[in-house]
């Protein structure tokens, strides 16, 4: 059974609610534990199954993990160390589920002049080539080879050159995350062009600098590697989720209430908070939070998904289901993933009016969501039925919640504490009447 969420919509959410650390920046900094055999210290790091995942491929690759500090927030701490060098495969088994653990590839293949890498196979949101990752490392001379499924890659000591990561559809985070980890041990200097400029991105440059990398340009799309023959441990923060963040104010706003979020960046909202003043939001920030005060009904609002600083891909489905109760027509655009969007037939369900073009979803605004059972598909379409279920009438059986473990820590219970009427449960599931 993989559990569900049942909401009783209808209820505004208001009060105080704090943000976890960032997933997108906490994988590839603990796949870049391979790049040293000193210990690696992460505060902060979401108890999160994608996390749960890729400490079972580090395992197999023989670095240890551990939790330091008890329950969660700021005080917990996950430590990694490598104990044994001779692992270099990654199994499809594990690689399979999470993506993200790709980005072992760089550092394994930097530190240990080879690494076996699954293939991480087709995804719910759409076609995310490696072939980026591939070109990048090859470019520093690794040696490439594909056989069964699995990514063999040599090379004695990578070399820096000149790596342009830009793509179709803008940047490749993972792909720059996964580059720039092995170009630090490599022997000279690395330029990267059209490099990821995502907070998440600058975070895990900071991580290597601190283990004793020499990087430039960071938050910029030319990011310049100076390579050094070998790197420390290191102890690191990593920065709030700015997805988390994005759906908790999206809630607050989807139901009318008045929230504020707090161990933010807003800064690293600064496009979803643009577009959230468009639809008519009230919005108030400080250094670590932001308020958000919602009227009834929104203004309707066009967004277009967009690498960094745009609006973020993975806040695309909860921003869709918020404006199913505009008052008006709303366009929803996604350039980095023209195929995410598996949420719309379950939003339609709910009663949403929503119509599908090339890459877009239009949205016309209704009066009112009813509830119904509804399946998530992925982990952020997952989200955008819990924000649709906040304000539908009745009840709402969200199926398949496993997916919001993913990336979400204890998000029922964030949300509760908002004032929502929302339980998990892994039981049979009720009939909604």
């Amino acid at each position: 059974m993989a559990g569900a969420f049942l909401i009783t919509g209808g209820t505004p959410l208001n009060g105080t609610v704090g943000v976890a650390g960032s997933k997108n920046a906490a994988l590839p900094m603990m796949a870049s534990a391979l790049l040293t055999d000193e210990p690696m210290v992460l505060d902060g790091v979401p108890r999160l199954t994608d996390v749960a995942t890729l400490c079972r491929v580090l395992s197999e690759l023989g670095v240890a993990a551990a939790w330091d500090g008890a329950g969660a927030g700021p005080s917990r701490a996950l430590r990694l160390q490598v104990l044994d060098r001779s692992p270099v495969r990654a199994r499809y088994a594990l690689v399979r589920r999470m993506r993200a653990s790709f980005c072992v590839l760089g550092p394994l293949l930097a530190r240990r002049g080879r690494a076996v890498v699954s293939l991480p196979g087709g995804c719910r949101i759409g076609p995310r080539p490696v072939d980026l990752h591939l070109k990048g490392l090859a470019a520093l001379g690794a040696e490439l080879t594909l056989a069964h499924g699995y990514v063999i890659a040599r090379a004695q000591r990578l070399r820096g050159a000149t790596v342009d990561l830009s793509g179709p559809a803008g940047p490749t985070v993972t792909g720059t995350a996964n580059v720039l980890s092995a170009a630090v041990l490599a022997r000279g200097e690395t330029l990267l062009r059209g490099a990821a400029r995502e907070p998440e991105i600058v975070d895990l440059g900071r991580l290597l600098c601190r283990m004793g990398a020499r990087i430039d340009g960071l938050g910029t799309d030319t990011v310049r590697v100076r390579g050094v023959d070998g790197l420390g441990g290191a102890r690191h923060r990593i920065i709030p989720d700015r997805i988390e963040a994005a759906t908790l104010a999206l809630a607050a706003v989807a139901t009318g209430g008045t929230a504020t979020v707090t161990g933010v960046v807003p800064g690293h909202l600064a496009a979803v908070l643009d577009r959230l003043a468009a639809a008519g939001v009230e919005l108030a920030s400080g250094a670590d939070w932001i308020r958000l005060s919602a009227p009834r009904p929104l203004r309707p609002c066009r967004i277009t998904a967009a690498p960094y600083p745009g609006v973020p891909s993975d806040v695309q489905a909860q921003w869709t289901a918020v404006m199913a109760l505009a008052s008006g027509r709303s366009m929803v655009r996604d350039r980095v993933f023209p195929e995410r969007f598996a949420h719309v037939p379950e939003l339609v369900r709910l009663g949403a009016r929503i119509g599908l073009a090339p890459g877009a979803a239009v949205v016309d605004g209704v009066a009112r969501l009813s509830g119904a059972r509804v399946t998530a598909s992925d982990l952020r379409a997952s989200a955008a039925l819990v924000l649709a279920g906040l304000v539908a009438r009745g009840r709402t059986c969200i199926e398949q919640a496993h997916w919001l473990d993913r990336g979400y820590e204890a998000l029922d219970r964030k949300l509760a504490r908002l004032g929502a009427v929302i339980e998990r449960t892994e039981a049979a599931l009720p009939a909604l009447g």
